[in-house]
């Protein structure tokens, strides 16, 4: 007999996404690397469907294969003078980067990036940050505590770390019992506290101030080590980070609260002859919603009235942007820094994707689990929408043909990018996967056994989302919302398990579901033995049968990164002349006898560019004296944006050739070409 949660839940396997479909429409060729890494997601909100894919694309662009070190999440396609090299690091976005990641389908690169971070080649107080937060995020996804509590000893360095009285750029102040930090530190140069230090002169260096990021990124972390060693059982370790997190719960609370604006924001922790210790700085600022992304203020009507000032188009909400200061401050969007005649990053008024993210995740948390504030009405999931929707239309670049290209900071009133150099186009310096699945479909990451769903999607604007394929605490869950029933064949909520429907509801609401935690599927962690990390690493090393080749460029074609964006300022890899029926080689050298049995290449196509994928290609290896095609090839045909695979029969050698024939009249760009071992 069919019974009726049988039939549900038939008729909600009929609404499944289909994989194949959508990530060949979003990815093209590239689908093949996107269908098992990430979970679906539609809406009749077409634009927060487009930048949700669109965001996947710059995850994928942005994790570099580091060869035996693994993957590592970068922050700008292209590499900058203040990254930690040859790894390109830069860890003021990392949070985000593992709050993206933590949804992938594939483990390896949260995983990955947390060895990393917390590993030999890490660093500390580069900027301030939230890493032992963000793995603690990924836990709460996984459910794999091995990975999260390997790392609690350096955790615990890392937080030690800002305790430092010598570090010149942050640090703590043993007479508050907060930390201080320079704003350029901050990730945020050109801030109220630093203009203002220097009579608004200036403000890329100084105005060292207590901010609510950094104390709320130290509360942050304390709390995860001290969840994290309650896993392992220790509880000293527990206790005593759970106490640092309760002091700076209350001294945030007690000191950074001004009364008078609001507002959590800055005093300062330098005494000049412009400003003094431990004054207020003159005015609000979007960070100061920062303490929430973290669950760090008291649920009450007070601290809730903050929320008005980002719907007050007087102050931080912009027609296109939430502004990180206000128009009334004196020194509102003046530009100080230049790179030539681009202006420079600044944060004394522009909207910036990075503190976007931390308001709507600070919304969501607030109107999830702050029942008193949320009562309040000062703020709603209606608001929520808005701020999203606004969030994700700020994707599309106007000056590059209204593409999708999320940037570094834009101009709040207008929705145009500022900066726009070389470095910008598809910057990873926020999150949106995220704010989408934990937020607006309301999937509420926990610790124990319970899955909890909590929809901040307005009901009023939204008439149907559906996000499937989450991989969350080993089980396959979807999340269902269809207002009138006219799309999916059923109004409703509906929470699925495995295909089966645990919860439901008419409307809007909180579902939770008790479910036993399954194992994750293991992570696959192929080496590529190929990855140059830089042009001064003396191996692996690549040269060209073309005279005259740029060093970086053919570094470039076996960096271990890979992206097809057609922006020529982001072209990524080695470039071959256009063809004439020549042969022309890509070759690797080892160093030493290697391995090898089977390669990834990525070759990059744009017939208005003149690229095409070459006529024919074969792997060639250095045998002796001599160079003879590997044994026993299986070739796939050469794919255009996407990844050809070759596998032979494995062999030690020395060196590797790539042996190919550009089209007559087209070049051949070859993106990365990674050889593994087997």
């Amino acid at each position: 007999m069919l019974t009726l949660s049988t039939a549900l839940s038939l008729a909600l396997a009929a609404t499944a996404l289909n994989v194949n479909t959508i990530t060949s429409k979003y990815f093209g060729n590239d689908a093949p690397w996107y269908r098992d890494r990430i979970p679906l997601f539609e809406t009749d909100q077409t634009v927060l469907q487009d930048v949700y894919y669109y965001r996947w694309g710059v995850f994928r662009a942005h994790q570099r294969d580091l060869g035996a070190e693994g993957y590592l999440t970068t922050e700008f396609l292209n590499d900058v003078s203040w990254q930690k090299s040859p790894w390109a690091l830069l860890i003021d976005a990392s949070n985000f980067h593992l709050r993206e990641g933590r949804w992938s389908r594939d483990r390896r690169f949260t995983s990955d990036y947390g060895n990393f971070l917390f590993g030999p080649n890490g660093i500390q107080n580069q900027f301030s940050e939230s890493l032992a937060d963000g793995v603690w995020q990924v836990y709460l996804v996984d459910g794999v505590a091995d990975d999260a509590t390997s790392h609690l000893s350096a955790m615990q360095s890392f937080f030690q770390g800002w305790n430092s009285t010598t570090l010149g750029v942050g640090g703590y102040d043993s007479r508050k019992g907060l930390y201080w930090i320079q704003p350029l530190t901050d990730a945020t140069e050109y801030t109220i506290s630093s203009i203002d230090a220097t009579n608004g002169t200036d403000g890329f260096t100084g105005g060292y101030s207590f901010r609510p990021s950094i104390n709320s990124y130290q509360y942050a972390n304390a709390r995860a080590i001290a969840q994290l060693a309650e896993l392992t059982g220790d509880t000293a370790v527990a206790d005593q980070y759970n106490a640092y997190a309760d002091t700076l719960q209350r001294l945030v609370q007690a000191d950074l609260w001004n009364s008078t604006f609001s507002h959590f924001i800055d005093r300062y922790e330098v005494s000049n002859e412009y400003v003094t210790y431990w004054d207020f700085i003159r005015g609000r600022e979007l960070v100061g919603y920062v303490p929430w992304a973290h669950d760090l203020p008291d649920d009450n009507a007070t601290y809730a009235a903050a929320w008005s000032h980002v719907l007050d188009s007087d102050k931080l909400a912009g027609t296109h942007g939430l502004r990180t200061n206000e128009p009334s401050y004196q020194y509102y969007m003046v530009q100080y820094r230049y790179e030539g005649t681009h202006p420079e990053c600044q944060w004394n008024g522009p909207a910036w994707p990075y503190q976007t993210t931390q308001v709507l995740t600070a919304l969501a948390n607030l109107l999830d689990h702050y029942p008193k504030s949320a009562a309040t009405g000062v703020i709603n999931q209606a608001d929520y929408t808005q701020i999203l929707l606004q969030y994700a239309r700020l994707h599309y670049n106007p000056a590059r043909g209204g593409i999708l290209d999320v940037e570094e900071d834009y101009y709040a009133d207008t929705g145009s990018p500022i900066v726009g150099l070389t470095r910008s186009p598809h910057y990873f310096h926020s999150g949106f996967v995220d704010v989408i699945l934990s937020g607006f479909v309301g999937l509420r990451p926990r610790a124990d056994n319970v899955l909890e769903v909590n929809p901040q999607a307005d009901g009023g604007t939204v008439s149907y989302f559906r996000a499937e394929r989450l991989l969350y605490h080993g089980h396959e869950v979807a999340v269902q919302w269809d207002a009138t029933g006219s799309h999916y064949g059923k109004a409703g909520l509906y929470v699925e398990v495995d295909g089966t429907t645990v919860a439901s509801a008419s409307k809007l609401t909180r579902l939770t579901a008790n479910i036993p935690r399954a194992a994750p599927p293991t992570v696959d962690r192929p080496i590529a033995v190929s990855v140059q990390l830089g042009t001064t690493t003396e191996y692996p090393a690549g040269s060209v049968s073309v005279a005259g080749a740029d060093a970086d460029d053919v570094h470039a074609a076996i960096d271990g990164r890979v992206w097809f964006y057609p922006e020529t300022d982001v072209a990524n890899g080695w470039d071959s002349p256009a063809g004439n029926g020549t042969e022309i080689w890509y070759q690797i050298d080892f160093g030493s006898a290697t391995q090898t049995g089977r390669a990834e290449v990525a070759f990059f196509a744009n017939a208005t560019q003149g690229y095409a994928v070459p006529t024919s290609y074969r792997i060639e290896q250095l045998d002796g004296d001599s160079w003879t095609a590997v044994s026993n090839a299986t070739y796939d045909k050469p794919l255009a944006n996407g990844i050809t695979n070759a596998s032979w029969q494995t062999a030690q050698t020395s060196q590797v050739r790539l042996v190919f024939t550009p089209t007559k009249g087209e070049k051949v760009r070859l993106v990365e070409w990674k050889v593994f071992s087997s």
